[in-house]
């Protein structure tokens, strides 16, 4: 039994509890997690009514504390991207395994420090992205390896809400913008199927409090901007291209499509995939297939990382540490066409 401990308590963190909760009480995964504890940041009424509302065994009002108990396993962190490499290391300093919300840190370099924590002391630190853990990537990687649509000549994915009214996508100082928040996703999604590698990135972007221009690095003034809405093409080794759509104003489709030699797949949403449907050349529906009823769908990741646990290794199978680099890499290059930098990165 894993003891979980939620470090924060806003919306992500309710939908964790929510999870956990539904696992320990239910046959599937019953006797594998235990909704422990919650912690927020200096609030201990908030961490209790948080524990009330989700039946948490205990309510802690500093991280500190939290920390100090020997029963907490692993603990979620569920904090603002720009708080997790820090937060990652002293829980696992602790002795606590963690499972980070995405976007893993704020830049590689953040992302490295805490790898390097989790190989020297043996405990797991794991991505919460929770697209790369759920059976819908197994499903149309099942459809992609029967030959179906073909050889993989280029994808897209998009992902955009309106979230002007959240202050973690408009603040600089919380690494704010769409890209680490909404755009890890389409990223995440053609980066788990498209074969070989990224030889050639392309972006642009339109930054906040620079009347909507779209801008070169050149032009920007560092740790004061946010990207509003970006537009990325990644070009592969094989010759194929994947393009990637990410905002905070605009309503986006979600959708993600993978397009072939013989025909394509579209799914539904890059955030979440549920439905998934083939096509062939002449545009004729060939199948369409669906991801199984979920409780939340974050209870793969959760799964993940205990199976990681109970393996002694430091990484989920699903996302391995060298794969969350990769990532953040991708994203930090993206970033540098742009010449956006946050406050953080400027101390």
């Amino acid at each position: 039994m894993i003891n979980i401990a939620i470090l924060g308590a806003g919306r992500i963190a309710q939908k964790m509890a929510k999870t956990v909760s539904l696992m320990e009480s239910g046959p599937r995964y019953a006797g594998t997690v235990h909704l422990y504890a919650v912690a927020t940041r200096d609030s201990l009424a908030r961490a209790q009514a948080f524990a009330d509302e989700y039946g948490v065994e205990v309510a802690y009002g500093s991280y500190a504390d939290m920390l100090d108990d020997a029963d907490v396993d692993l603990v979620y962190i569920a904090t603002p991207h720009v708080f997790h490499a820090q937060q990652a290391i002293a829980c696992m300093e602790a002795g606590k395994h963690v499972l980070v919300e995405k976007p893993f840190a704020v830049n590689a370099a953040d992302a490295l420090r805490m790898i390097e924590k989790s190989h020297e002391t043996g405990l797991v630190c794991a991505e919460a992205i929770w697209t790369r853990y759920e059976p819908s990537r197994a499903i149309i990687q099942n459809v992609l390896d029967s030959g179906q649509i073909g050889d993989i000549v280029s994808m897209s994915g998009n992902l955009s809400y309106p979230m002007t009214h959240k202050e973690r996508l408009v603040n600089p100082a919380l690494a704010g913008g769409a890209l680490l928040d909404v755009g890890i996703y389409p990223l995440n999604f053609v980066s788990m199927f498209m074969p070989g590698e990224v030889e050639r990135v392309v972006s642009s972007a339109r930054l906040s409090g620079l009347n909507g221009s779209v801008l070169s690095g050149s032009s920007i003034l560092p740790g004061q901007q946010t990207d509003e809405l970006s537009q990325t093409t990644l070009w592969y080794s094989g010759g194929q291209m994947a393009s990637v759509t990410s905002s905070y104003f605009e309503v986006g489709d979600r959708h993600g499509v993978i397009r072939g030699t013989k025909g394509y797949l579209w799914v539904d949403n890059v955030n979440n995939p549920l439905d998934i449907h083939v096509w062939n050349s002449k545009h004729e529906l060939v199948k369409s297939l669906f991801a199984p009823q979920q409780l939340t769908g974050f209870e793969y990741e959760v799964a993940s990382t205990v199976a990681a646990i109970s393996r002694g290794d430091v990484e989920p199978r699903e996302m391995p540490h060298a794969e969350t680099l990769r990532m953040m890499r991708l994203m930090d290059e993206i970033r540098a066409q742009w010449g956006l930098v946050y406050p953080s990165e400027l101390e």
